[in-house]
């Protein structure tokens, strides 16, 4: 995969006018803004982020919550059921969804799309565990994922200093034009869809992420993250979308992150919060709701069908997953079928009976 080898162009010159952000949206597809977001606020949410991370064996004990050293050996990513039983432990957090629609968040984000603002409901933390470089997410676009409206924007910022080797985001200005979906293919990562580096053109950009420092882009621009390489710190960052309350926005973005994987109410996230002010606030509006598309699940679960008959190890992890996570589904089964059938060890084969209990 091509380096990301030049600086993000930062964007402060014109954080005052509209309608230049605007238009270096539209001409690169992404704008950059050191120390947007108030370091302070930041900090004490990674405190938050954090301190559920420790308790749920993620970090070293005996280590400063706040340095987030993470434990090696509790490795997992999104998909997985051990990772979901952590994470939903975030999304409970009354300060993460709060960050979400900072004032600072808000108004440059009206700048960016014009007028009045819907912060989607389905907030979004990533947390990324280092030495575990095969599953950083993918070359991609978004609105693969997220869908609703090409014109839906990320607001993705670190939670915490991120230099290079702890895995920030890379962007290929230019590439959310024409506006149109790239192919998409199997990949481990979140999202599990990516890009082939062969239909892509044009130099990778990133930057040494400071806390504060902030990264918009529309759904069609096509991005990746880099690789946590430290040898023990978790990289934390908020992965937000926004759009003009006008525009469609598809139904699953109306529900709590990775609630698919492993159920969660927003009753349930609303449980210990303090404040009504950020629950259930996207009822209030007339909402063009829209159907989810499935087509990229289906590809990408024939994908891997094909590539574990072809002895893909990638595609064998998936599979296995999906026997964990949803044993009676009817992928669930056609993924332990077709893992037996494949001529699983007898070693592997108990593995994958061990992964059904």
């Amino acid at each position: 995969m091509t380096a990301a080898v030049r600086p993000l162009r930062i964007s402060n010159d014109i954080l005052g006018n509209p309608d230049q952000i605007r238009h270096r949206v539209a001409d690169e597809g992404y704008v950059f803004f050191k120390g947007l977001q108030s370091a302070d606020r930041l900090r004490s949410l990674r405190h938050d982020i954090m301190s559920v991370l420790m308790a749920g064996g993620w970090l070293q004990p005996d280590t400063p919550v706040d340095d987030g050293i993470a434990n090696v050996d509790a490795q997992c990513t999104e998909g997985d059921p051990e990772y979901t039983d952590v994470y939903h432990q975030v999304q409970r957090l009354e300060s993460f969804h709060t960050s979400g629609h900072w004032p600072e968040v808000m108004a440059i984000m009206e700048k960016v799309i014009g007028g009045p603002v819907l912060p989607q409901p389905q907030k979004i933390c990533r947390l990324w565990f280092p030495r575990y470089t095969q599953h950083t997410t993918p070359t991609h676009q978004d609105f693969v994922h997220f869908q609703g409206s090409y014109d839906t924007y990320t607001c993705w910022a670190p939670v915490g200093d991120c230099p290079i080797e702890l895995g920030g985001l890379a962007v290929l200005p230019g590439s959310h034009r024409p506006e149109q979906i790239k192919p998409h293919h199997f990949a481990l990562g979140a999202g599990l869809l990516a890009i082939h580096d062969d239909d892509l053109e044009g130099e990778w950009y990133t930057t040494d992420y400071e806390i504060g420092d902030t990264l918009i882009f529309h759904s069609l621009l096509v991005h990746r993250a880099l690789p946590n390489l430290t040898p023990d710190r978790m990289r934390v960052s908020l992965d937000n979308r926004y759009q003009s309350i006008d525009i469609p926005i598809a139904e699953h973005m109306l529900l709590p992150h990775l609630s698919g994987i492993a159920p969660l109410e927003w009753d349930e996230v609303y449980a210990n919060w303090q404040s009504e002010e950020f629950q259930n606030y996207w009822q209030e509006r007339d909402l063009n709701v829209v159907p989810k598309q499935e087509q990229w699940l289906e590809q990408i679960f024939e994908e891997v069908v094909a590539l574990v008959r072809q002895g893909d190890e990638a595609g064998t992890h998936h599979l296995r997953r999906f026997v964990r996570r949803e044993p009676d589904s009817d992928r669930g089964r056609i993924a332990r079928e077709v893992l037996v059938e494949t001529g699983l060890s007898k070693t592997a084969r108990k593995n994958v009976l061990a992964d059904q209990k």
